[in-house]
């Protein structure tokens, strides 16, 4: 046997001789009195502090799985804080149509209730153009309700148009701003009787023509255009606001004036309608002959 051998098993027995001493005096002595407390006081504040270092370099290493974890939970906060957000706005933008429909049915039923017609409430749900007519919409209501062509189509505003089409669920409704609308119209101020066409835009751009019958008569500005009304009610009953007389203008060569006028509906954003299906019985209501088509 070398002597390298036998010098590490020296160093062994050396090493276990002097731990089994160590631990003998330590329990011999109590915790309090031992003789191997500088030992212990020496090598802790030895050990110590790089103990404390060890310990604050691999904190952040320690604390990456908590903080992925942290990091997914608010993800998923956030996303449902955004879910609700969405429903919310949408519950906001149904609450505020709800209300303008809510607004144009009360109109409705009030102008039901006081020209004494029966009306049959619709709502718009297309717009375009259809048969030979640019300017058209359809409703949701159709022969099934006693929706027919050749009935006035109204909203709280004043007169939308007249049926031209129906079937059993829905209808097409021909606007007065439609430029192969005519309309037999009355000034609100002289009674005078003339006639509206239109002249195909709708929003801000869709006006009406008026031209007198009488042509010694000057329409106002100001003035309100109401239906004259034709036979039997069809397609257009009497009394209907249409719209403001806002310029005249002459026409040298015909030696009349023809006004524009500025339509009560805004026909850009149509919602809820009514059809005048026919008189409320009892009703005092008198239709004048007229010709509108």
């Amino acid at each position: 046997m070398t002597p390298e051998p036998r010098r590490s098993r020296a160093g062994l027995g050396l090493l276990v001789l002097a731990c089994v001493t160590i631990i003998t005096l330590d329990a011999r002595h109590g915790a309090f009195s031992s003789p191997v407390n500088p030992l212990r006081a020496a090598v802790a504040a030895v050990l110590g502090p790089v103990e404390a270092g060890a310990t604050a370099a691999l904190r952040p290493v320690i604390s990456v799985p908590g903080y992925f974890g942290d990091v997914a939970d608010l993800r998923n906060e956030n996303a449902d804080l955004q879910a609700a957000n969405s429903t919310l706005q949408a519950r906001l933008r149904a609450a505020d149509a709800n209300r303008h429909r809510d607004a144009e049915l009360s109109g409705i039923a009030e102008l039901a209730d006081t020209s004494g017609y029966e009306v049959v409430p619709a709502q718009v749900v297309a717009i375009g153009p259809a048969q030979s007519f640019s300017r058209t919409v359809t409703i949701d209501m159709g022969t099934s309700s006693g929706v027919q062509p050749d009935l006035t189509v109204v909203n709280a505003d004043g007169l939308v148009g007249r049926v031209v089409s129906a079937t059993s669920m829905t209808a097409t409704v021909l606007l007065i701003v439609d430029g192969k609308s005519t309309i037999g119209g009355r000034l609100g101020q002289s009674m005078e009787l003339g006639f509206l066409y239109g002249d195909g835009g709708v929003g801000d751009d869709g006006v009406l023509e008026l031209s007198l019958v009488d042509h010694t008569v000057s329409p106002l500005a100001g003035d309100t255009v109401l239906t004259w009304g034709s036979r039997n009610g069809a397609p257009y009953i009497p009394g209907v606001p249409i719209g403001e007389v806002v310029s005249v203008r002459a026409s040298p060569a015909e030696l009349t004036e023809t006004a524009t006028i500025d339509p009560y509906v805004d026909f850009s954003s149509l919602d809820v309608v009514a059809v005048v299906t026919s008189v409320k019985p009892g009703s005092t209501s008198n239709q004048a002959n007229g010709e509108s088509r």
